[in-house]
């Protein structure tokens, strides 16, 4: 007897008991989005969005979600959250989005946000902890952004990681985990990894010398011949002679003495005994472990773009624990309804492909006809001549 088959949101409910779930968005209840997302008013000029599935979807329902409306325009919304930390913990971070207008110049990332943000003023200058996505302008940015707040700066990962450039929708997963390493993936294949110290350049920031952290019997020579390297030296040996008459011969002096040739590499005594090291400091500025992969108060999501040209759609937004749970939800959204939105696609293509050769063929017919009017209007012009 075959086993049953689990349906694969039955997978996600099991696995939402085990994870921890902070954030969840697939704009299924209609309208009321809006009672979860603020769009800032920070700039009357800031374009707005709305909810839509787009011009071609998988499923007209569950494939909408935030589009932006207007070309040329700023865009600034977010949604509050409980505050949480990920200390100790992976945080996974993961939504969709479709440029379904064959993005030319735009944003296409989502912003994590403290608890404090301003909402109704987001705009490009409010503090971020996170950046994470797309970023498309001509033929040189074709990137996924991951940016990390620390210390009061902004750090770029040095790796150059290429984002999708077609119209269909994709989903972008960001893994921090507290070992340090992380993860990016789209359409759930891993295309990129490694260490966020190193990755993110900041290793400068680990650890510096002291200086001052001699050994106690340390003999401090110098390097190289001194400045004040003499030929000669007095004989502190030599004493006055009985028959000196300092009226007659003057002051007596002692004689002096040829030192031997400079020799580069003479090392005081003892001082190859041992190898000394310098101690370890820790910088004030060092980011220990837990800051480079920990953010205290997460408490908000957002989207904080510039687009050119508008028609954009972000949705299945998620923030977790857990990364079984992640991909479960990425299957169970953007798996189910991918392959029925390039269908979809496919059948548009053929009938605008249909429609432009017909109009083509209507056109060609007119042209035809119009030249035969024009033979029977002069043969006419002729016969009255």
């Amino acid at each position: 007897m075959a086993a049953a088959r689990v349906p694969l949101w039955a997978v996600c409910v099991l696995r939402m008991a085990l994870a921890t779930v902070y954030f969840q968005e697939d704009f299924l209840d209609g309208e009321r989005w809006r009672n979860r997302w603020v769009q800032s008013t920070n700039d009357s000029q800031f374009g707005y969005f709305r909810l839509s599935s787009g011009k071609f979807y998988g499923h007209k329902e569950k494939d909408k979600g935030l589009q932006t409306t207007q070309n040329s325009r700023f865009y600034a919304i977010s949604a509050r959250f409980k505050p949480f930390s990920n200390k100790g913990k992976t945080l996974i971070i993961q939504y969709t989005v479709k440029h379904e207008q064959k993005m030319d110049c735009g944003g296409g990332y989502i912003k994590l946000f403290p608890a404090d943000v301003d909402q109704k003023n987001l705009n490009g200058k409010s503090q971020y902890y996170i950046m994470f996505g797309p970023d498309i302008c001509g033929f040189d940015v074709k990137k996924v952004h991951v940016i990390l707040h620390f210390k009061n700066q902004y750090h770029s990962n040095k790796k150059s990681i290429r984002c999708k450039v077609d119209g269909f929708t994709h989903l972008y997963t960001l893994i921090l985990r507290p070992d340090l390493t992380y993860e990016v993936k789209i359409d759930g294949q891993s295309i990129e990894s490694g260490s966020i110290e190193y990755d993110w350049q900041l290793t400068s920031l680990k650890k510096m010398e002291k200086p001052s952290a001699e050994s106690k019997d340390w003999d401090q020579a110098t390097e190289g011949k001194s400045q004040d390297w003499e030929k000669h030296f007095l004989d502190a040996r030599a004493s006055k002679p009985s028959d000196w008459n300092s009226e007659l011969d003057g002051d007596w002096q002692a004689p002096m003495l040829q030192k031997p040739p400079y020799q580069d590499g003479l090392k005081p005594e003892g001082i190859d005994k041992d190898v000394w090291l310098h101690q370890k400091m820790k910088n004030t500025n060092y980011l220990t472990e837990y800051d480079l992969s920990e953010f205290e108060n997460i408490g908000a999501i957002g989207l904080e773009l510039w687009q050119v040209r508008s028609g954009t759609i972000f949705d299945n937004f998620l923030i977790t624990d857990d990364e079984e749970y992640a991909e479960n939800f990425g299957k169970a959204t953007w798996g189910e309804t991918k392959g029925p939105e390039r269908e979809m696609d496919a059948i548009q293509a053929k009938e605008e492909e249909k429609k432009a050769r017909e109009e083509d063929e209507d056109e060609q017919m007119m042209g035809r006809f119009g030249g035969r009017e024009n033979i029977f209007k002069g043969f006419h012009k002729r016969n009255e001549l």
